[in-house]
C-alpha cells in the first residue's frame, strides 16, 4: 500500500463485500498502517483475483459510527507539545479538539486505535525515553498518529490529556470502543 488512507480504502472495500456476500470466506479482516491482513482465506485463488482487480479510490476509507471523547487536556506533554506548535497550551487544544479524527487501525495494545486526522503539520516526535508507566485513558500524540491509552502500560507519546471513557471492555460488543473506521470527535472537559 502507498499509505494508511490506501489500506483503509482496501479494508473498507473488502468490508463492503463481505456484507454483501460477494468476498471469498476469510476469518478476518484486518488493517494496518500500511497493509491488510486476510485470516484464514479459504479460496485463495479466487481472493487473489478479487485483489488483482481492485483500484484505489480517493477517499473511500471506512465510515463508522462517530464516538465523542471527553478529554480534560491537562497532560504531561501539553506545554511541550504547543511550544513544537509555536502556540499556546489553551491554542493547543483547540488544534487537537478541532478535527474528525478517524481509526485507521487498532495495535500495541487491545483497544489501542491509532487515530489519524490531525494535520501534518502538528506532528511531533515521540518521547527521547519512554515512560514506564502512562495511564489509562491518556490521550496522546506522535507521529501522524493520534491515540487513547486503553490500559496503563508503558508509552513513549505526547500526553496531553485523559478520557474517563472505557476503550477496551470485554463485556460490550464490540469489546474495542475505536475500531477501524469509528469517527472520533474529541471534546474539551473541565476536571471533575
Amino acid at each position: 500500500m502507498a499509505d494508511t488512507a490506501e489500506a483503509g480504502a482496501l479494508y473498507a472495500w473488502l468490508s463492503a463485500l463481505r456484507a454483501a456476500g460477494e468476498l471469498p470466506a476469510v476469518a478476518e479482516i484486518v488493517p494496518a498502517a500500511r497493509t491488510v491482513l486476510l485470516d484464514g482465506a479459504e479460496d485463495v485463488p479466487a481472493l487473489t483475483a478479487l485483489l488483482t482487480a481492485w483500484r484505489p479510490a480517493a477517499g473511500t476509507g471506512p465510515q463508522g459510527p462517530l464516538v465523542e471523547v471527553p478529554a480534560v487536556y491537562d497532560g504531561a506533554d501539553l506545554a511541550e507539545v504547543a511550544a513544537l506548535w509555536g502556540v499556546s497550551p489553551e491554542a493547543a487544544v483547540r488544534i487537537h479538539t478541532e478535527p474528525l479524527y478517524r481509526v485507521a487501525f487498532c495495535g500495541f495494545a487491545p483497544g489501542f486505535g491509532y487515530l489519524t486526522g490531525l494535520p501534518e503539520r502538528y506532528e511531533v516526535p515521540r518521547r527521547a525515553t519512554p515512560r514506564t508507566a502512562v495511564p489509562a485513558g491518556s490521550v496522546a500524540l506522535a507521529g501522524p498518529w493520534t491515540g487513547v491509552y486503553p490500559r496503563s502500560s508503558p508509552g513513549g507519546w505526547q500526553l496531553l490529556g485523559r478520557t474517563a471513557l472505557t476503550l477496551w471492555d470485554t463485556g460490550r460488543e464490540p469489546a474495542a470502543l475505536l475500531a477501524p473506521g469509528v469517527r472520533v470527535r474529541f471534546t474539551a472537559v473541565r476536571p471533575g
